[in-house]
């Protein structure tokens, strides 16, 4: 005799992403797949024989918990240098699989229900499933339509007491826009009086373009104390498939921090870390992405001149919105999905990303792809 097991979801309203969805859809037209956010070309060969080699040489079974220590200071070194903060190797910084888990563990770590978070939207998708599943509630804040910019007098609206945790993106995906100093000064002055935690989604650290620069939490003085910040090698080196990243916090956060993290997946692959921690040691290898990717960003943007395309070129990530509101009033979810039945090239909606699934007539391209992808895709998209 069967028995029957009720089953009551945790997260109800969770569906088939939007990157599924799309994902599929491009695969059954064969389409050039413009919409996810890995690139399609290959690492530096020099990663990929430093991993071979670290494995050559036996370094094969667990590594730390907190991450492999030539890796960890490697991190700390570069922080350093870059944003003139200075991390303890040993206590405020471990090494993740991928930036996700990161975020996931950092959210479980300190959401207990009733706790409230505010997320910007749009926002990636990974953060309001971790808040749900520790019983957190999401209070969300949606970026100006026109620039993506925070307001942030009604940011200060959003706090009340039962606040624990803000996230932020900078470069921001899917918009390409980065936090500006000035905003980064507003925030900690917000926050000061708070005992608010700041988790800084910080991925794509490495990818900022026209001359700016990234303005980390670790920067600023006090955002730095109440600050776990989210970081991926993935993105930057192009190893997405790899899963590893890292998170940097003040000690007192980072205990809670590993707490979970032990339980979760305890330590990373050690191989790719050795590898990574080499690699790091020239500064080169992850200063030229910013060059590398601003290429890109500009090569895709030029072959769409003269189109009923609109945009506001990106200021970091490597993902491009296209307003193609004078081409169509279909809502974005129907033109995305026609722009690959019909035309063979795909996207992301970001709807999917807004309150309430607001339609900007916006698509975000992503532009990590080899020349002679984009090429093809232009040739399409120059049509409109």
């Amino acid at each position: 005799m069967s028995t029957t097991v009720p089953i009551i979801s945790k997260l109800p309203d969770v569906k088939t992403t939007i990157f599924t969805t799309v994902g599929n859809l491009a695969r059954t037209y064969n389409a050039i797949d413009l919409s996810q956010g890995f690139p399609n070309f290959e690492p530096d060969p020099k990663l990929i024989s430093l991993a071979s080699k670290a494995m050559l040489e036996g370094h094969n079974q667990y590594a730390p918990m907190q991450g492999y220590h030539g890796l960890r200071e490697a991190i700390s070194k570069k922080i350093l240098k870059q944003h003139n903060h200075l991390y303890d190797v040993e206590k405020e910084i471990t090494v993740t699989t991928g930036a996700t888990q990161a975020i996931f563990t950092a959210i479980t770590a300190f959401i207990r229900p009733g706790d409230e978070v505010i997320v910007i939207k749009p926002a990636y998708d990974c953060y309001e499933p971790a808040i749900t599943v520790n019983g957190g509630i999401i209070v969300p804040l949606q970026l100006s339509k026109n620039g993506y910019m925070i307001d942030w007098d009604v940011f200060k609206q959003k706090i009340t007491q039962r606040t624990k945790m803000v996230i932020i993106n900078t470069p921001h995906n899917p918009s390409g826009r980065i936090f500006t100093k000035k905003d980064m000064l507003t925030l900690q002055k917000i926050l000061k009086p708070t005992n608010i935690i700041l988790l800084s989604d910080e991925v794509y650290e490495h990818i900022v373009f026209d001359g700016q620069q990234h303005e980390s939490a670790s920067r600023f003085d006090d955002l730095v104390q109440r600050s776990i910040v989210c970081a991926s090698f993935g993105k930057t080196f192009h190893v997405t498939g790899w899963k590893i990243g890292y998170c940097a916090a003040p000690a007192k956060l980072m205990q809670e921090f590993r707490k979970t993290h032990q339980f979760a997946v305890f330590c990373v692959d050690h191989p790719k870390q050795r590898a990574l921690s080499t690699y790091l040691n020239s500064e080169e290898n992850y200063l030229a992405i910013n060059d590398f990717y601003e290429q890109k960003r500009n090569y895709f943007l030029k072959g769409l001149s003269g189109t009923n395309f609109k945009f506001k070129p990106a200021e970091g990530t490597y993902f491009q919105l296209l307003d193609y509101s004078d081409i169509t009033d279909e809502n974005d979810e129907d033109f995305a999905k026609r722009l690959i039945t019909e035309h063979g090239v795909a996207c992301i909606p970001i709807s999917s990303f807004n309150k309430n699934h607001r339609d900007d007539k916006m698509l975000r391209f992503c532009f990590a792809k080899k020349k002679e992808t984009l090429s093809k895709a232009l040739e399409i998209l120059s049509k409109f």
